[in-house]
């Protein structure tokens, strides 16, 4: 068969993500899924965005990736969530109508030069010389390549649970992937785990009393997770709705009896269930037992889309027999009547452990192996397909003889979710937070193209019109953001949003005092420019001071991250180190030294002892 310059195995959301990716870039690529009319498949929550990952899907737009742009077109509600707090844990969010984001994504790869898309099984990988030089299919195909992605998402020995009884399945209606996981294991000889997550009952809307619910909207303001103007953008396939509303409901006590009384035939409460759930997405029956001094739990409606009826009940995910679901669902306030679609369940799979892991996403023992999305742990669309880009690139990267390329933490989100993978004990499905970024500040929702797209269009990501808008819009921020400092206001025209506003301060002194400081736009005599410049032009003015003392402790994390660490470094003989803290480096192989201070157990102290061996053996080497 044709050699292949990237094969990526999955097209879940981080397949197609690195295989758009690793294309963009000039690299012949081949995706290969089990199934091409579930490419992008939203197998639980039929939405995009969220806390941190809402930053994530910006960061991927801002990188010329794919994610962003199929959202805005399936979506049918947006919202900005954390609007109450500061900006820097603004989280943008769309509902999406799933049909339409699956075919979106599908054409934009159909029609991406460089991809092909086979859908087959993969079963092994050909290998000579520690080297990955291929992947074979069920069809006998050996299909050669220069690298390899594998994101099987929950389909590695993928196991359905509905109370007693269990299924093989990568999900609902689809086959596992089980020969894979054994060629990773035994042919590899990679160390693999088992994680399981769920999902909710769908319902059907016709039996639902919506009257009896809290009614939640869309903001009405045009926002969308894409930064780029419609003449950038490829033709889509778009949701027919985009004001569709969600609905708030709580369960009862009585839903909560009816989960103690049938507890007994939970799979993860009885060890049938061996994997290890996530503990920021508990099952509804977990939630039961670990807070009972919480008698009811808040739930979101969620449509599925502008052309079904399904409702997705957000907050009810659950491993328990269908009939006592049925009971459970009838027991909530305007579901008495509701007849479920589609059952809940619960689903283990093989995963990799991260710390075989670089932060270009390459595995150590295969310098052309990568992985991305759920076989390293994570949980969630978007922390998928940001792992899905990096994978890609760096495939195609070590296909035309490049070096990988590291995404900080001080750069992104995704730099943030990579470092903990590659660094943390991964022993549950990681989830991204804003309070796992140390700069969450820089690291905003609104300024993902100014903290990414200038590296992206070096690298190949970004096509050059893409980039020529990116450069007038920063243009026209550095413009404003320079009258702003330089030029002085008698203060008079600001008297009525602010009385005591004293005469002689800069404009962005002003914004900074006002408590609502869009009413000083049009103050400002050089006129109105975009939104996005006043909306970035407002954060910087607001929170200078903390984005500097920031800025600084950046400064100084960078410092400890150009001290690399040798990969052949011996840590037995760092006299002093703790036994834990030398086990720990010796596993995860940190290349900074500001890395190893990221992994649980290594103390400043440790860090310290290091950094004395490691420019002493910098020295030794120096002087011949």
């Amino acid at each position: 068969m044709k050699e292949y310059d990237v094969v990526v195995i999955g097209g879940g959301h981080a397949g197609c993500e690195a295989a758009f990716a690793a294309a963009r870039v000039g690299a012949d690529v081949l995706l290969i899924t089990l199934n091409m009319d579930h490419i992008a498949q939203m197998s639980c929550n039929p939405a995009v965005g969220g806390i941190a990952k809402g930053q994530v899907v910006r960061e991927i737009d801002a990188m010329g990736g794919a994610q962003g742009l199929v959202t805005d077109a399936a979506s049918i509600q947006f919202r900005m969530l954390n609007r109450t707090k500061g900006p820097a844990v603004w989280s943008p969010r769309s509902q999406c109508d799933k049909v339409v984001y699956q075919r979106a994504m599908k054409l934009l790869l159909e029609e991406t030069p460089n991809l092909d898309i086979l859908q087959a099984e993969v079963t092994g990988f050909l290998v000579e010389n520690g080297r990955i030089t291929g992947v074979e299919n069920q069809f006998g195909d050996r299909i050669p390549c220069r690298a390899v992605v594998v994101t099987t998402g929950t389909f590695l020995n993928g196991k359905l649970h509905y109370g007693m009884r269990n299924f093989p399945g990568g999900r609902a209606g689809d086959f596992p992937s089980n020969a894979l996981s054994t060629a990773l294991s035994g042919q590899l000889g990679l160390r693999i785990g088992r994680l399981k997550t769920g999902t909710p009952p769908r319902i059907l809307a016709k039996t639902i009393d919506f009257s009896r619910m809290k009614l939640q909207e869309a903001e009405g303001q045009e926002e969308e997770f894409c930064c780029w103007s419609r003449e950038q953008l490829p033709p889509l396939p778009h949701a027919r709705r985009h004001d569709m509303p969600c609905h708030q409901v709580y369960s009862t006590e009585e839903t909560a009896q009816i989960v103690r009384d049938n507890i007994q035939f939970s799979p993860m409460y009885q060890g049938v269930i061996k994997g290890i759930g996530t503990r920021y997405c508990p099952s509804f029956e977990d939630k039961v037992v670990r807070f009972p001094q919480h008698p009811v739990h808040l739930l979101y409606l969620e449509p599925e889309g502008a052309d079904t009826r399904e409702y997705y009940i957000n907050g009810i995910s659950t491993s328990l027999p269908v009939e006592v679901q049925r009971a459970m669902v009838r027991s909530i306030p305007g579901m008495e009547r509701a007849v479920i679609s589609r059952y809940a369940y619960a689903i283990e799979y093989d995963f990799l452990y991260p710390d075989q892991l670089e932060r270009s996403l390459r595995v150590k023992s295969y310098r052309n192996l990568f992985s991305a999305g759920q076989i390293n742990g994570t949980s969630g669309y978007e922390e998928a397909a940001g792992q899905g880009l990096v994978a890609g690139l760096n495939a195609s990267r070590l296909a035309a003889g490049k070096t990988p390329v590291e995404l900080g933490r001080d750069k992104s989100y995704i730099g943030v979710m990579i470092d903990d993978l590659c660094t943390k004990e991964i022993v549950e499905p990681y989830r991204l937070f804003t309070s796992r970024a140390e700069y969450r500040l820089h690291l905003r929702q609104d300024n993902a193209d100014l903290r990414l797209s200038e590296q992206a269009h070096e690298l190949g990501l970004l096509p050059e019109k893409k980039y020529r808008e990116f450069e007038a819009y920063r243009r026209e921020l550095e413009r404003v953001l320079a009258v702003c400092r330089t030029t002085k206001s008698s203060g008079k025209p600001l008297l009525v949003h602010l009385k005591d506003l004293p005469d002689g301060i800069s404009r962005e002194e002003g914004m900074a005092r006002l408590p609502f400081p869009a009413g000083l736009l049009p103050a400002i005599p050089e006129g109105r420019t975009g939104r996005r410049v006043w909306n970035e032009l407002l954060v910087e003015a607001r929170y200078d001071g903390y984005l500097q003392r920031e800025a600084a402790e950046i400064g100084r994390m960078r410092k400890l991250e150009v001290l690399s660490i040798p990969e052949d470094f011996d840590y037995s003989i760092v006299r002093g180190l703790a036994g834990e803290a030398r086990q720990k480096l010796e596993r995860v192989r940190p290349t900074t030294l500001a890395q190893a201070g990221r992994i649980d157990g290594v103390t400043p102290a440790d860090i310290a002892l290091l950094q004395v061996s490691i420019v002493r053996r910098s020295r030794e080497e120096s002087a011949g």
